[in-house]
């Protein structure tokens, strides 16, 4: 057995002596002059006990081993410090009679019943009742108050997967996301963003990539041992056992922890964290305005900003992305961008790529792996991701933008590349059903409502991950236009499959030219049986419902898409001359979008992105971060020409009339006109069911619990802006030149 797993005696003096092993301390320098670099405070302000200082020190019970290592400033009041023992070199601040209040708790400034070990103490700090407290720098205005042990050891990486001088690589700490094998693993570090995490874990295949992203993550912390932990300034710990190797961010609240170790926890007066009772957080990275409470457990984790851990959950091996929720529930070995929401008991996610504004429903397992010998297996879900309640996925499976599952047990792994459908486990006919576009076929409402709801919940302060949260953006036009050729294609088989006519004998081009005539044709096409293809692995029939209504549907998002993007730049840049702007934004149409941690790019910039770090021209966090934001400045110009060349593929020309353009915008207000309508029309399916109904005894109580339709907050958002869109086009349309 090694020698760490015995209890051994050492000299006493070894309680505050060598906290640094002498090997590993420069020449010229002692134990604490790491710690020196780190204080805020100024050392010209510290000064030697005077005589009766001690005496009245002594008087009230406090013991040191050598009172000359204990230094304090011209306001120290020693009727404040009591039964207090000190180990080695103890810096305290200004103590005075004067009290500390944070909520509903009060307790005056001072030290009393502690065991300190080598500590910097700021000004007008309240430590009570802490049994082991080393190695840690204390800012001004904290209160810790009942807790077991807050401790730093001098190999403290907090939270971070590097190694100081003299580690061994195997007790680096590393993130196994996406892929429960390992085969993707990151390490974290404090700054991490999904946009990092998802570029350092896909491409894995990159082994340059992978090797410097691992040098440039080594190299932004100092490998020397011997850094204290850290509190910041108007820190609360109360009622909590262990905090060991943690460095905690100024205004964090924590009250009645289990156990904080390995961890960093950001924190600032604008934006505060909280951790809450029971809470096991070790080996990762809480990320500023976080609120942990009621038992949940974390361990080798990087949260983001704005997150709430509840309720019991537990998070795993993942990363979490900012403005996310998660409660009741197991989530392991994942990378989950911002806006995820899952809050419901008994749900469990594994293995998986969630690429935010998801939602996980109760009973939802996602992921399992039981169908497969290995662990190796994967799930991909793009934005809007929402599988219905007690819904079973199997791995590896992939879906597209805003698919929602309705209640079910999936036997299959699939592949849903159809954005904005709904997907359905037909148990009695024994077939998958997909009817795509759901959402803006019977559902505008909850689609309609998307973007501004997160906008409006991103309460972020400092919003250092890029998020695209417009519904229709390029990642979901580009699926929306793929989901057209294959509505085509499979249309077109069906219809010569009908005929008796081999399909196989056709080219792909002809296929979808016959398909978008049969489009055309609705008395033709609602008749058929439209199967899909490669969609799930199995041998039953993937059946495409409402294929019709959907591929117009698909037409009709693409055209308010475009014609919106297109009629706000016009405004905003005062230029109306059609000919001219066309001719800007003319050329081939970017349809690779990668939804970098949240951060829409082009595969072309991603991939430019990759070489430069490859090649040294981006050679810290800080540069690549700072590149996503060059590329997030000149997203909106990669959006309005993304916008313009959409229009293409719907009218299948690049010349484009001046007329045909104001068929367009006219044919964008009726589109408009429809979603506001729907809007209505969905929110009012559930005002006008009877069985909903049936808990009301009348109409009264009904619009006292749930309010009245038109009196909808989101209903009267839509119609004011349905009608600064018909303004806005009136006037493109008449500014035209």
């Amino acid at each position: 057995m090694a020698n760490d797993d015995k209890v051994r005696i050492l000299p006493y003096d070894r309680i505050y002596k060598n906290f640094i092993d002498y090997k590993y301390i420069p020449k010229g320098e002692d134990e604490y002059y790491l710690r020196n670099e780190q204080s805020v405070f100024l050392r010209e302000k510290w000064r030697h006990l005077r005589a009766e200082e001690i005496e009245s020190l002594v008087n009230n019970k406090n013991v040191a081993t050598n009172w000359d290592d204990i230094l304090v400033t011209d306001e120290f009041d020693p009727k404040m410090v009591k039964r207090n023992s000190f180990f080695g070199l103890v810096r305290i601040g200004r103590i005075k009679r004067e009290v500390l209040e944070y909520h509903d708790l009060r307790v005056p400034v001072g030290i009393t019943d502690s065991s300190i070990v080598s500590c910097d103490i700021g000004d007008d700090v309240a430590i009570h009742n802490v049994h082991y407290l080393a190695n840690y720098i204390i800012s001004d205005r904290c209160i810790l108050f009942n807790v077991n042990e807050i401790s730093t050891t001098d190999h403290s990486k907090f939270g971070n997967g590097i190694l100081k001088e003299g580690e061994d690589e195997d007790v680096r700490v590393w993130l196994e996301v996406m892929n429960e094998a390992g085969g993707r693993k990151i390490l974290p570090f404090d700054g991490m963003i999904t946009a990092d995490a998802y570029l350092w874990a896909k491409y894995v295949d990159d082994k340059q990539l992978q090797q410097r992203l691992f040098d440039i993550t080594q190299n932004s912390f100092d490998p020397r041992r011997g850094y204290y932990g850290t509190i910041g300034e108007s820190t609360v710990i109360k009622n909590s056992w262990i905090l060991k190797d943690a460095k905690i961010g100024p205004y964090t609240y924590i009250k009645g922890a289990s156990k904080l170790k390995n961890i960093t926890i950001n924190s600032s007066e604008a934006e505060p964290s909280q951790i809450g009772e029971g809470v096991i957080l070790v080996n990762g990275i809480v990320g500023y305005g976080c609120r942990i409470f009621y038992s949940a457990v974390a361990t080798r984790f990087v949260i983001g900003d704005k997150c709430n851990l509840k309720y019991g959950a537990r998070l795993i091996n993942s990363v979490l992305g900012d403005n996310s929720t998660i409660s009741c529930c197991e989530v392991l070995n994942n990378l989950i961008f911002p806006a995820h929401e899952q809050h419901h008991n008994n749900s469990f996610l594994i293995s998986a790529c969630i690429m935010g504004q998801s939602n996980m429903a109760a009973g939802a397992t996602l992921g399992s792996n039981h169908n497969s010998r290995a662990t190796d297996g994967e799930l991909v879900a793009s934005r809007g991701f929402w599988p219905g309640l007690c819904s079973s996925i199997k791995h590896s499976s992939r879906f597209a933008s805003f698919t929602l599952l309705s209640k079910g047990d999936y036997p299959c792994e699939m592949n849903i590349s159809l954005p904005f459908s709904l997907v359905n486990n037909n148990v009695h006919k024994d077939q998958l059903e997909i009817m795509p576009a759901y959402w803006w076929m019977y559902n505008m409402y909850a689609i309609a409502r998307n973007t501004s709801k997160y906008h409006k919940r991103d309460t972020r302060k400092r919003r250092i991950q890029n998020i695209e949260f417009e519904t229709l953006a390029p990642d979901t036009i580009e699926e929306i236009i793929s989901a057209c050729k294959m509505l085509e294609v499979w249309t077109a088989k069906s219809y010569l499959r009908s005929s008796n006519d081999d399909a196989d004998k056709y080219e792909y081009h002809e296929l979808r030219a016959l398909g978008r005539d049969l489009m055309k044709k609705p008395e033709i096409v609602n008749k058929l049986e439209i199967l899909g293809e490669n969609i799930e692995k199995s041998n039953r029939k993937v059946v495409i419902l409402r294929a019709y209504k959907a591929y117009h549907a698909y037409h009709d998002m693409i055209v308010i898409y475009a014609m919106d993007a297109i009629t706000k730049y016009m405004i905003n840049n005062n230029t109306f001359d059609y000919e001219l702007m066309y001719k800007k934004f003319n050329g081939l149409r970017r349809k690779v979008w990668i939804n970098l941690g949240g951060q829409m790019m082009t595969q072309e910039d991603v991939d430019q992105l990759r070489d430069d770090i490859n090649n040294g021209v981006l050679n810290s966090w800080e540069e690549i971060h700072n590149r996503y934001n060059e590329l997030w400045k000149r997203y909106p110009e990669d959006r309005i020409k993304h916008a313009c060349l959409s229009l293409y593929f719907i009218l299948q020309t690049k010349e484009i009339s001046k007329d045909t353009f104001k068929d367009l915008l006219l044919e964008s207000v009726d589109i408009q006109n429809y979603v506001c309508e729907e809007v209505y029309r969905s929110r009012k399916k559930d005002y006008d069911n009877k069985i909903r109904n049936a808990t009301f005894r009348n109409e009264e109580e009904k619009i006292a619990v749930i309010g009245s339709l038109d009196d909808n907050s989101f209903i009267k958002q839509i119609r004011k802006e349905t009608e600064d869109y018909k303004s806005r086009i009136e006037k493109v349309i008449s500014m035209l030149n």
